[in-house]
């Protein structure tokens, strides 16, 4: 019993969950202030998720691009780089994917992995060109990702529109049946829920993370160069080699996400004006999850259900689906800035210090 008291009173997961509870808190008080009854207001969202089965499979396939997103952010995050393209090598991971599930016709046990297979490596391509251009040109990432984000938006508008969407569409033609990788008898049993084999591909691609960052030589000189790029070189790395591979790396997971996202969901891809938003999304369940692989699972299901849950806020309590965003943006602020609540937690920390 004290070990597990132990474990939950330790300062790595205390202040996180103090976080998330402040920040839920926060967007307690903002709801208070607009004359909203909070209580009605996260009842609601509860009964939104876990309300009937289709909406639990919805949250559940509203999570799985968001771990798909949040571990491109948090493996680059872990060797120091800034990765904010996860949103454009998630676009051309669907751009990929959807053209392999349109174009080619092959039995499904091909077809599907292959389909995945090239979202993954259009996803990583798109994302080792902005760690080539920081690598060879001293280009920072975060300029070359977010403008990359656009590009690749534009540029898959063009390729639709010349190559996979017919006249007078918005809308690709539907990928083949032997493409696609929704769970027919788990959507049944979740009421024609959306849910695929890429929510299973998600909890496989963190271990990966985990595997690969702290278990394998790759993995400790990314971590070496991205801590001390100067000291690991002097130690014989090549830095820009593992600054490529990082990007490289954190880009396939986000184009997995893309390509589980058209094939499991969707099956087609649209011309849109308007980016799809798991990327972005990444980046704060990223920064919530600590950037572990766990933390990024944790962290994408507190974002997923407060997005999917939004609605049921709305007409349930009234509450305006802005306001989610002001819940969401207090959980990240108090993440970030824990500095504040270590502060606010001194005592019991101070106190399981003593006990220890």
């Amino acid at each position: 019993m004290n070990k597990w008291r132990n474990i939950f009173l330790a300062e790595s997961t205390l202040v996180p969950l103090a976080a998330i509870l402040l920040g839920l808190l926060t967007g307690a008080l903002a709801m208070l202030a607009g004359g909203f009854d909070p209580l009605l207001a996260y009842q609601s969202l509860l009964k939104k998720v876990f309300g009937n089965a289709y909406n639990f499979g919805e949250t559940i396939r509203q999570i799985t691009p968001l771990i798909f997103t949040g571990l491109s952010v948090a493996f680059a995050f872990r060797t120091g780089l800034f990765n904010i393209g996860a949103e454009g090598q998630f676009i051309m991971g669907m751009l990929a994917s959807v053209y392999i599930g349109i174009v080619f016709d092959l039995p499904a046990y091909i077809h599907a992995p292959l389909a995945i297979l090239a979202g993954a490596l259009a996803g990583g391509l798109w994302g080792a060109i902005a760690g080539y251009l920081k690598a060879a040109r001293g280009v920072h990432e975060v300029i070359t990702t977010i403008m990359m984000n656009w590009i690749a938006l534009y540029l898959a508008n063009y390729i639709l529109a010349s190559f996979l969407v017919p006249e007078g569409k918005q809308n690709s033609e539907p990928v083949k049946e032997t493409a696609v990788i929704t769970i027919g008898w788990l959507s049944q049993m979740f009421d024609s829920a959306r849910l695929h084999w890429g929510t299973l591909l998600a909890l496989i691609a963190a271990v990966v993370f985990y595997v690969l960052l702290w278990k394998t030589k790759l993995g400790f000189e990314l971590r070496a160069v991205g801590f001390n790029p100067h000291a690991s070189e002097y130690a014989g790395m090549n830095v820009n080699k593992n600054v490529v591979n990082a990007m490289l790396i954190g880009g396939m997971f986000a184009g997995i996400g893309g390509a589980c996202e058209t094939l499991g969901v969707f099956h087609y891809m649209s011309i849109s004006a308007a980016m799809p938003g798991y990327g972005m999304d990444g980046i704060a369940v990223a920064l919530i999850g600590g950037n572990t692989p766990l933390g990024v699972i944790l962290g994408a299901i507190l974002f997923g259900m407060l997005s999917f849950g939004a609605s049921g806020m709305k007409f349930g309590a009234g509450v305006p689906v802005e306001l989610i965003r002001v819940v969401i943006a207090s959980v990240i602020f108090f993440v970030a800035a824990h500095g504040i609540v270590r502060y606010l937690l001194k005592p019991v920390l101070a106190k399981q210090k003593e006990g220890s």
